[in-house]
């Protein structure tokens, strides 16, 4: 990964080809990655200029052809605008920690701005639901419509945005770190602590969605847990990096996630809130 990092940064004409190869092959993802790396290694203008002239090119090609980029430019300013805003804040604050709480403190500003502002979460959602529902249909799958509330939908694509640009921002950064000859830390994924007061509001927020039911204050403590349990995958790379875990431990931990989601997010989340209130990477180093 070393010299693909190395070969992306060492010329304009490499950016470009890059972000046009993941968006040829469908990873606009990892397009996403490549747009922080761009960010931190030359900074947003050059970024924003490889990334402008890699969606012409496919828009030219596009037009071309006879079809239209609309929903590939529109996904592109979903994840590539996001990542690279991120990418920038990371190297202006320096601290992954940092960047990781204030997405996670829009995302919650977010999901109660959708509250407050969409009177009707149901409509709202019903067009996609049956959008899904037809596709899954089409496909030869089945999607029970009914289990999947708009409740359901707020929380869930919430959630997938947020975790979506989070192992975005890892990704560009792991690929920046990659570089020789760049000596700038702004910390370790495994290092990862959100510390006790955003572990004491998901204690607070907790008993207030149980006390009085709200969704908004349900939508807040799912946006906490979620937090913790990227702390508890931050906990697990950490025992990796200390040889406490094997490699194959760390990788059933993702596989079991594709299948597991529910158990596993719950046992990491309660490993990354006990490391935020009893510090379990400290105190094992200090044993």
């Amino acid at each position: 990964m070393q010299a693909i990092a190395t070969w992306l940064v060492a010329r304009p004409q490499n950016a470009v080809l890059g972000l046009l190869a993941t968006l040829l092959i469908g990873l606009p993802f990892l397009g996403g990655a490549v747009i922080g790396l761009l960010v931190l290694r030359h900074g947003l203008g050059f970024a924003a200029i490889a990334a402008g002239l890699a969606v012409g090119i496919l828009g030219v090609a596009s037009l071309v052809a006879g079809n239209t980029a609309y929903t590939v430019i529109a996904l592109l300013v979903l994840i590539w605008v996001p990542a690279a805003a991120l990418a920038e804040m990371l190297g202006r604050t320096r601290s992954l920690t940092l960047v990781m709480q204030v997405l996670t403190i829009f995302w919650v500003v977010a999901m109660l701005s959708f509250q407050l502002f969409v009177e009707d979460p149901a409509a709202f959602w019903q067009p996609y639901l049956t959008a899904g529902a037809d596709w899954f249909r089409q496909n030869g799958l089945a999607l029970n419509v009914e289990l999947v509330t708009a409740e359901v939908m707020t929380a869930s694509v919430g959630w997938s945005l947020w975790f979506i640009y989070t192992v975005i921002l890892l990704a560009g950064y792991w690929f920046y770190r990659q570089l020789p000859e760049e000596s700038r830390n702004f910390g370790e994924f495994r290092q990862l602590n959100f510390g006790r007061v955003i572990a004491l509001v998901l204690v607070s927020v907790a008993l207030l969605a149980f006390a009085i039911d709200a969704i908004w204050l349900q939508n807040i403590m799912f946006a906490t847990f979620m937090m913790f349990m990227m702390q508890g995958l931050a906990v697990v790379h950490w025992f990796y990096g200390k040889g406490v875990l094997p490699v194959v431990a760390l990788v059933s931990v993702y596989v079991s996630l594709l299948f597991l989601q529910e158990l596993l997010g719950t046992v990491l989340a309660l490993i990354g809130y006990l490391d935020a209130w009893f510090g379990l990477r400290r105190r094992f180093t200090k044993a």
